[in-house]
């Protein structure tokens, strides 16, 4: 590989590693909790937070709940960066912090098909809109998911376990508010 073009992946899983570190130094969290509250095991926190592991969307936004930050908190705010897990293809296309420490966070998002895949409950407050362009999703809280069909959209709370799902492969426009600072 040449020296000029380093390996995104590479860079990817370093930022991931010392924001995951420094956040978990933050909040006084050893790796033994932190990968408890997570739900993961403590060798994948290990090697995230060393930077042997390549990050999925889905232990990110396991990380992310109990951590306190929205998505981009773990991946990052640069526009194009993309994180999958298989199932669920994420492009961050624009992120914007609020004044009052709210989060809009727009992502490009691809749900492959046939698959599913559950998201733990994010931070209270947070709102999810999914606006399918191609295909269609069956999104929101665990156990009154909606089919989302293009041209359609649907609104969820964030806050509870949610799914994503596809039978024939989806795309689309996502959506996550985090609210910020309640007075």
């Amino acid at each position: 590989m040449p020296e000029d073009k380093p390996d995104r992946n590479v860079s990817l899983r370093a930022a991931v590693a010392r924001r995951i570190t420094a956040l978990r130094q933050q909040r006084g969290l050893s790796l033994s909790a932190l990968a408890l509250r997570a739900g993961i095991g403590k060798g994948t926190l290990s090697e995230l937070e060393a930077g042997t592991r390549n990050p999925t969307l889905e232990t990110l936004y396991a990380l992310a709940g109990p951590l306190g930050v929205p998505l981009t908190g773990l991946l990052g705010d640069e526009a194009g960066r993309s994180i999958s897990d298989g199932v669920v293809d994420a492009r961050l296309l624009k992120v914007r912090l609020h004044d009052d420490g709210g989060t809009t966070e727009v992502f490009w998002l691809t749900i492959a098909a046939p698959g599913t895949r559950v998201s733990p409950p994010h931070g209270p407050g947070t709102v999810e809109h999914l606006r399918v362009v191609r295909g269609s999703a069956r999104v929101g809280p665990i156990g009154a998911e909606q089919e989302v069909r293009a041209g359609d959209s649907h609104s969820w709370r964030g806050d509870t376990a949610h799914g994503y799902g596809s039978t024939s492969g989806a795309e689309g426009v996502l959506t996550i508010e985090t609210p910020g600072v309640q007075p």
